[in-house]
């Protein structure tokens, strides 16, 4: 890999950063005393009172649609920049992803009304969506086939450390009377600011480049990610590529063909198990949910940064060994431990708490148990939420399935905001096994459907569903120039001779060219 792609990956993944930081921010402000009285008067009241249920007292529609509605706005930005993405680049999303969440971030810190606060939510929910859809593509076109998951991780590391900082923010503006808040919802800017400078320095991707009819471009760039002049058999591997989806007029109609239908599946099926695994509610709501359990307000906060931390270092962990033990045993293994921490969680719960809160000692256990069960998350299905369906589809229909999971992602991810907090309030401490039943048949999926999808080239990624036991038997034709399967035992002269000039070992056509 050279300095170039890493510098270029790491640019781009910064755009992890407006998604990490909205949902660490949201559920800290919604803690905060002076933010509740201003615009959710009834919501403080009734989390003042002494005689209201400690699972109910937060649950309030209009609430959580402050939180929700950015999910909504971004499920339908992402259509939109579906056909951004593929007409004008993966970089002129980034731009406009980075332009109107700075737009949404000053009119929330400026907010005077409920309603200038949602309109400012949906426009951050607009840069959200178009920076979801566009970043997580870049960074698998972009990565070589063999650092292709570290790389695209950077996405989810990113949005992990977004994460973090809203944490340690909220802790610190806590402690500001009246206008806090206001600086927590306007640093949103900061972010915001920094994918949109950096995407002015990016290159577009030589797949979005061809795509465009800019083939020198495409060459150029090309020899410069992949740190030699030996590029022409995995150019035209990519033109061969671009050729086949420019025959398809209408990606979204194309997707759900019969040789598709396993990356369909997959873009569908993935994103909403991930919700499913209640990770973004209790992010979004982790303050509010630790003051449930019988923390003070500022220990609830300090709570949610050490969950944030916890989330952070298993991001990086998962960055040094997807590509290493692969997709499949991180799914599993992550899903099998956050099973054990869910139903912890709530027997815990069942048996220990009250309307006068928890022990110190059984409330300390159970920010242990999230704190393991933000570790299990953040190095399966938070990162390879993003990796696995940014890399499954053929050029033809990639930003189509791309947009597949985006908005199914962003759908349930709205559902569940909307609904968390009634739903903590009437299930109680069952709203932990509800997602422990669902990570049980998640990881099931992933056992038995998910083929592995490690060191694969990205072009040649059809040649996994027509090896695995299941989606062989739909004898899917991936017959049209372009998509030819490719043995793991032989893969193309360009794959090998990239893996050689990457490692410092000159390759025969090299040695022509300097004789």
């Amino acid at each position: 890999m050279t300095l170039y792609v890493l510098v270029t990956c790491i640019i781009a993944a910064t755009g992890g950063l407006l998604f990490g930081y909205d949902i660490g921010i949201s559920g800290g402000v919604t803690s905060m005393p002076a933010f509740l009285k201003k615009f959710f008067p009834e919501v403080y009241r009734k989390a003042s009172t002494a005689k209201q249920n400690n699972y109910c007292k937060f649950d309030s529609q209009i609430l959580t649609s402050f939180t929700s509605s950015l999910y909504i706005a971004g499920l339908v930005s992402s259509f939109m920049a579906s056909a951004t993405t593929r007409a004008f680049g993966r970089q002129k999303s980034m731009l406009l992803g980075g332009s109107t969440f700075l737009i949404g971030a000053a009119l929330n810190g400026a907010a005077v009304n409920v309603e200038m606060l949602i309109l400012g939510r949906i426009l951050l929910g607009l840069g959200v969506g178009f920076s979801i859809q566009s970043v997580p593509i870049y960074l698998s076109e972009m990565a070589p086939p063999r650092m292709r998951g570290a790389l695209n991780i950077g996405f989810q590391l990113f949005l992990g450390i977004g994460v973090l900082v809203a944490n340690l923010i909220n802790y610190r503006t806590a402690k500001i009377q009246n206008w806090g808040w206001r600086l927590s919802l306007g640093l949103a800017a900061v972010p915001a600011l920094i994918m949109l400078v950096g995407s002015f320095t990016l290159p577009d991707t030589p797949n979005s480049l061809i795509e465009r009819g800019q083939m020198e471009k495409a060459r150029a760039v090309l020899e410069r990610i992949r740190g030699t002049t030996d590029v022409q058999e995995e150019l035209q591997d990519l033109i061969e590529a671009s050729e086949v989806s420019k025959t398809v007029k209408h990606p979204f109609r194309n997707i759900i063909k019969r040789k598709y239908r396993p990356q369909l599946v997959m873009a569908l099926a993935i994103p909403f198990f991930q919700q499913l695994t209640g990770i973004n509610v209790i992010a979004f709501y982790a303050p509010v949910l630790f003051s449930t359990i019988g923390f003070g307000a500022n220990a609830a906060l300090l709570a949610a940064v050490i969950l944030g931390v916890m989330n952070l270092v298993s991001i990086i962990i998962s960055i040094f060994i997807v590509d290493k033990v692969g997709r499949r045993p991180l799914f599993l293994e992550g899903g099998l431990q956050m099973i054990i921490c869910q139903v912890l969680i709530a027997v815990i719960l069942a048996l220990k708490f009250g309307d006068n809160g928890m022990s110190k000692g059984y409330s300390s256990f159970t920010v242990f148990l999230f704190c393991a069960y933000a570790l299990g998350f953040g190095w399966s299905w938070g990162p390879l939420n993003w990796l696995v369906p940014s890399e499954i589809f053929p050029l033809e229909i990639r930003s189509a399935g791309q947009t597949i999971n985006v908005s199914v992602n962003l759908l349930v991810t709205f559902v569940l905001a909307q609904v968390f907090l009634s739903m903590l309030c009437h299930f109680r401490f069952g709203i932990f096994l509800f997602y422990a039943g669902w990570t049980v048949i998640m990881t099931l999926f992933v056992y038995f459907l998910l083929p592995e999808t490690k060191n694969v080239p990205i072009e040649e990624m059809t040649r996994i569903w027509q090896e695995h036991w299941f989606w062989s038997k739909m004898k899917l034709d991936y017959s049209t120039p372009g998509h030819e399967p490719v043995k793991s035992s032989n893969l193309p002269d360009h794959q090998n001779n990239l893996e050689l000039v990457e490692n410092g070992i000159p390759t025969s056509t090299n040695t022509q060219q300097q004789k």
